[in-house]
């Protein structure tokens, strides 16, 4: 996936303020103010924009009024927007933090697509759910396994025993004899058990509550299974008699 051209978001953010301004009519006989661009013009670029707010700032959608009659509450999101992308290298120098930022749209495609909505609209914690279905889903079908799910999926899919009829296994690395080939799928087999026993069980009864750190603590989680992912969709099936 690629980064977000910050200079053509900034443009369309400017672009999208201007066609909504509010500007007086040139006629003399009419008074009052109007929108500047046409509705259907405001309509195309307010489509544009809601996308690019989706990146810029995760979970605006959540407060948004059931109407916003001449685009006044959108206007003031891309506000919001637009001195978030012109500014963002003196918030972080200012802020005193200049670690490296992490966006969910980069990770791996399991662990993002099919929680997307529900990330942009503020619902952080089913986006995560999302993503350990959509893994353990990916998990089955790479290993024609219906049979079994989550915890009991990747402890069968990365156990260093010898597949068996109907039980492939999934391989991180060729089995050389040596501890680096055990260490690897013990550590994945580890890693998937704590995942779904820790967050995905958990989670799907007991959810977080969002006191202001839900999405960063959404995020890390996130990042958790797309890790998970990436090992998932790399590794090679190993069958009987390979």
């Amino acid at each position: 996936m690629t980064k977000l051209d910050a200079a053509w978001a900034i443009h369309e953010l400017k672009q999208f303020i201007h066609a909504t301004d509010q500007v007086a009519y040139e006629s003399t006989v009419v008074f009052g103010v109007h929108m500047r661009a046409s509705e259907t013009e405001a309509s195309q670029r307010a489509h544009v924009v809601e996308q690019i707010l989706d990146r810029v700032i995760p979970g605006w959608r959540a407060a948004r009024p059931g109407t916003d009659e001449d685009f006044t509450w959108l206007r003031d999101q891309a506000s919001r927007g637009l001195a978030a992308l012109e500014r963002q290298a003196e918030l972080a120098e200012k802020l005193g933090d200049n670690a490296p930022d992490m966006d969910a749209s980069n990770l791996h495609p399991w662990a993002w697509e099919n929680g997307r909505s529900y990330w942009n609209t503020g619902h952080f914690h089913q986006a995560v759910m999302q993503a350990a279905i959509r893994i353990n889903a990916e998990t089955q079908a790479k290993l024609g396994r219906m049979d079994v799910s989550e915890t009991a999926l990747f402890n069968e899919a990365f156990t260093t025993d010898a597949p068996k009829e109907n039980k492939p296994r999934l391989r991180l690395a060729e089995d050389d004899g040596g501890d680096t080939f055990r260490n690897l799928h013990r550590g994945a087999r580890a890693f998937a058990e704590g995942l779904y026993a820790g967050i995905r069980n958990p989670g799907m009864h007991r959810p977080h509550e969002q006191d202001g750190g839900a999405e960063q603590l959404a995020l890390e989680q996130l990042a958790a299974f797309s890790l998970l992912a990436r090992w998932v969709d790399e590794a090679v099936v190993e069958t009987v008699g390979q």
